[in-house]
């Protein structure tokens, strides 16, 4: 049976007690090797966590990932990824819109014909049904993390 280590954990709490990997290895009674491996990330036998933890007095659990809350972190951070992409792409077909809406506004005053105006509004509405989706994508996300706190 394998364990996922916090790999971090491990490596600053040998850190923070100025350890070597020889010395932390030779605490737990483990190979060098095994430790330069759990702290890469990779997976440890129950009996090495258990060693480890004992060299630092601890429990073995405290040594290990709570793979849910890994989990759900995960899905956090990709869906804040997500929402912040949706947010940034709105904003740059936003400010397209008004330097398209600009330019055609000016052509409109040189020209003297303010239908080329009206009809460059009408390109207005791709930009807010796109707004309507982010704002609306936002308001979903925000009341799915109040779900989740319940």
């Amino acid at each position: 049976m394998s364990f996922k280590a916090d790999a971090a954990k491990i490596k600053r709490w040998r850190e923070e007690r100025y350890w070597s990997q020889e010395h932390l290895a030779e605490l737990a009674g483990i190979g060098l090797r095994t430790v330069q491996r759990i702290e890469n990330g990779e997976k440890a036998s129950q009996e090495s966590v258990m060693a480890l933890a004992a060299a630092f007095n601890l429990d073995a659990m405290a040594l290990s990932v709570d793979v849910e809350l890994e989990a759900k972190q995960i899905a956090e951070l990709k869906a804040a990824e997500a929402e912040a992409s949706m947010r940034s792409n709105f904003y740059i077909h936003l400010a397209s819109f008004i330097v398209v809406l600009a330019i055609f506004g000016f052509l409109a005053l040189i020209e003297g014909d303010l239908e080329i105006l009206k009809i460059t509004i009408w390109f207005a509405f791709p930009l807010v049904i796109h707004g309507v989706l982010v704002f609306a994508f936002q308001l979903n996300e925000r009341h799915e993390r109040k779900l989740a706190k319940k």
